[in-house]
């Protein structure tokens, strides 16, 4: 790594709260900072990934909205937040009783993120680099914001989390429309009005659904 990752994300964010989930504070890039303005080539260059932990997109404050909304869904409950990012879903999950969370991202600079906005919100979580896709249920929640973007990507997760649900544990997604969202394997449990950055997506709300995967026996598309 070409440079810290902490004196990084402290230089190059500001603690802000995101405008959908105002109790939880987070190290976040805004027009304010550099960050905001580097290509893909100029991160390359200082080794730094896609920096999506510097961001709140619209799935994961409308499944942290959600999770703060009705902390029965993981009150006394192991949880697992998958491509955590941030770890806003991770840090809301805490706020709202888990028993334990862990916040699982391949980002090498997620980890420190996700340290580091655990330590503002007063909460502790646990971290794992390691591509858990497939893997057996190990935890009982499990909460995923935003990862229906990319259809290779969607084509790993759905007979995962429709195999997670079977072997019993609760998957709920955080969705702002992406295209390969399979709502057919799944029901809608609430749907939220989230702002976001014009420059992040391609309006200024984002209609967000949370939906819970049911455990199907077949896997649709």
């Amino acid at each position: 790594m070409k440079t810290d990752p902490e004196s990084f994300i402290r230089a190059n964010t500001g603690v802000l709260s995101p405008p959908h989930v105002p109790e939880i504070r987070l190290h976040l890039a805004s027009e304010a900072h550099d960050l905001w303005l580097k290509t893909e080539e100029e991160l390359e260059e200082i080794g730094l990934p896609p920096p999506f932990w510097a961001f709140a997109w619209a799935g994961g404050q409308g499944l942290a909205r959600h999770i703060l909304d009705h902390p029965e869904t993981v009150r006394g409950r192991r949880v697992i937040d998958f491509a955590s990012g941030s770890g806003l879903v991770a840090i809301a999950a805490m706020k709202a009783g888990a028993s334990s969370v862990l916040a699982v991202d391949i980002d090498p600079w997620a980890e420190t993120a996700v340290r580091l906005n655990a330590e503002l919100n007063g909460v502790e979580i646990g971290f794992s680099n390691r591509n858990i896709i497939g893997e057996p249920k190990v935890a009982d929640v499990y909460l995923a914001g935003d990862v229906f973007y990319d259809k290779g990507f969607s084509d790993l997760l759905r007979p995962w989390f429709a195999g997670l649900a079977r072997a019993g544990a609760a998957v709920l997604v955080g969705d702002p429309g992406r295209a390969y969202c399979p709502r057919q394997m799944m029901t809608a449990l609430a749907t939220y009005e989230v702002p976001v950055t014009r420059a992040l997506e391609d309006s200024e709300i984002k209609r967000t659904t949370v939906w819970r995967f049911e455990p199907a026996e077949t896997v649709g598309g």
